[in-house]
């Protein structure tokens, strides 16, 4: 029924910029099963390259509190030096503060204006047309219309924790609980978006998947800059 749509977003793309049609990424799914997840094209064929140089826009990001010292509270109070050296890089970094610092990187990825997105992505993506090839997924079985988004490995590696590993207990899926109440709002946190993902997980039903999919309606029409 939508292969018109399809085949016109398609020529609209080649037009646009250059590069594939389609965008083919490895996503984690219910269990932690490996698939591949397609969309349209909405960024610049260099996107994955530029993403390691833009880690300080981040809307995910918490800013981490300033180091006064190079050891850690314990070390300070004893008035000793670092108990816990870790050499990294030819370099003596003390474990706590190591730790830390990566407690505060953010889980997820998004950006506010992201520049690596094309002219045509931009509308694509705020009408959610760019979704629209993940159809093919349902029906391989790899997601369900509705269920938690499937994420890159690298974000999903990170959340191996009991509580945070819940969300893996669900359906991956096009749109979710996350995504009609919090799409297009920056103000959502690392912690948030996995608490909407764990809670889903848990009370996942025919009946809450038809209340995600009504308000879908509504989200799918939701400007989005991000």
């Amino acid at each position: 029924m939508i292969s018109p749509l399809l085949a016109v977003v398609a020529v609209l793309i080649k037009l646009d910029s250059k590069g594939p049609i389609f965008y083919r990424s490895k996503r984690v799914g219910m269990g932690y099963r490996i698939f591949d997840m397609y969309k349209f094209r909405t960024m610049r064929t260099d996107a994955d390259k530029m993403l390691a140089n833009m880690a300080s826009l981040n809307m995910y990001n918490v800013a981490p509190a300033a180091a006064v010292s190079n050891l850690c509270e314990e070390c300070q109070a004893a008035g000793t030096e670092c108990q816990q050296i870790l050499f990294l890089d030819n370099e003596q970094i003390c474990e706590k503060l190591y730790h830390q610092k990566q407690k505060s990187k953010a889980t997820f990825s998004k950006f506010k204006e992201d520049p690596r997105v094309t002219k045509l992505g931009k509308f694509l993506r705020n009408s959610s047309i760019d979704e629209l090839p993940q159809l093919f997924n349902i029906l391989l079985g790899d997601m369900s219309f509705v269920g938690n988004r499937p994420l890159p490995p690298y974000e999903a590696e990170k959340l191996t924790a009991t509580g945070y590993a819940r969300r893996f207990a669900a359906p991956a899926g096009l749109t979710g609980l996350w995504q009609v109440t919090k799409r297009g709002k920056s103000k959502v946190s690392d912690l948030e978006r996995i608490q909407l993902d764990v809670l889903y997980a848990k009370k996942y039903s025919f009946k809450t998947d038809l209340i995600i999919m009504i308000k879908t309606v509504k989200a799918v029409f939701q400007k989005e800059n991000v």
